[in-house]
């Protein structure tokens, strides 16, 4: 429901042929940023028709003094600014904001933008022109971090995934492989594989369209440019959600999608993270556990692990071998970037092929 002051969504505007590209816009207490973020879609140079698509979710801020102040300016650069929003007591979340914005924008093309982001001037029209030759697939592209010290292996894993990575390596913990707030994909597309998940505070809307996206056949595409200012603070919304919800969608996400190709299968880390996988997967999954394997020489010593929360008697006793003795397919279990290289030296070493022989998972 609209709240006082909010027009509907058909009400909003003149009338006028839809746009080619809406930006979506969501807006929760953005003040500190919102000059700079709309200051970015006024300096685009996409020479197709756009509009701005903004939700405010209940901001006790200045932020509607701003988003006042910025329509004026690019609807007389002919950029429509259609405003709708709520001031209950409460905001409803990112989710159910992003599906409001959407449903009362006209594009034929949707390009995502967080409100406390920064877009380069060439991102609407360099990530349209990949949409049109991927209607089925997520337009991504490469950030520029700020502060530039924060999350650094997050974000080179953000710009360096080659191509095929892309779609190998969506079970880890860093979510999306090209992340929300530099999504743009078609209106048709959205349409056949959402809405967002509304269910507001701590659900990781993103991921769990995109595991939606991918479970209908859709693509993961990037433009290899940096086109996005992405801010890291505490206040961002990411942090609302917690490492157990996300852990617990990302193995079932590998059960449904990886493993039943996989007879058995090993996981590379005899520790605490890959122990802690082989807890969390169900009962026919634990049972397709091969072996785990390591490099270190004491895990490997002791030879097994037991888990002895298991119902099942004997309990399981699964074999600890060094990955040289172990046989592939493996769900890798390492963090990447750790090691000095090792690793990674260690997996190449095994001339495997990513997706068929191995998946990342944390």
């Amino acid at each position: 429901m609209q709240a006082r002051g909010y027009p509907a969504a058909g009400e909003i505007g003149p009338t006028s042929a839809p746009a080619q590209v809406s930006v979506i816009l969501p807006v929760h207490d953005a003040e500190p940023w919102l000059d700079e973020c709309l200051g970015s879609v006024l300096q685009q140079d996409f020479e197709g028709s756009m509009e701005l698509s903004i939700f405010n979710d209940a901001s006790k801020d200045k932020s509607m003094t701003i988003i006042e102040k910025w329509k004026k300016k690019l609807e007389g650069s002919g950029i429509l600014v259609v405003i709708g929003g709520h001031d209950s007591p409460s905001p409803r979340g990112v989710g159910y904001s992003k599906n409001q914005a959407i449903a009362q924008s006209s594009g034929s093309y949707l390009c995502f933008l967080d409100a406390d982001d920064v877009m380069m001037p060439q991102r609407v029209r360099l990530q349209h022109e990949a949409a049109l030759r991927h209607p089925k697939s997520i337009i991504g592209c490469q950030v520029t971090r700020e502060p530039p010290n924060s999350t650094e292996r997050y974000t080179r894993w953000i710009n360096q995934l080659a191509p095929d990575q892309l779609l190998t390596q969506v079970f880890t913990s860093n979510g999306p492989t090209v992340i929300m707030p530099t999504w743009f994909c078609s209106r048709a597309w959205f349409a056949h594989v959402g809405p967002f998940d509304e269910g507001g505070r701590g659900v990781p809307e993103d991921l769990l369209f995109f595991y939606e996206h991918l479970r209908k056949g859709g693509g993961v595409v990037r433009v290899d440019q940096s086109l996005l200012l992405y801010r890291y603070h505490p206040s961002a919304a990411t942090h609302s959600v917690l490492e157990t919800t996300i852990w617990a969608h990302r193995v079932r996400f590998l059960e449904e999608r990886a493993l039943p190709h996989w007879p058995t299968f090993t996981i590379w880390n005899a520790g605490r993270q890959g122990r802690r996988l082989y807890r969390s997967l169900t009962a026919g999954s634990r049972r397709k556990v091969a072996a785990f394997c390591d490099v270190d020489e004491n895990k490997i010593r002791k030879g097994f692990y037991c888990y002895e929360d298991s119902q099942e008697r004997p309990k399981p006793r699964i074999p600890v071998l060094h990955f040289r003795a172990a046989r592939p397919p493996f769900v890798i279990c390492v963090k990447l970037d750790l090691t000095a290289g090792v690793f990674e030296d260690n997996l190449r070493s095994l001339n495997l092929q990513e997706g068929r022989d191995f998946l990342h998972f944390s």
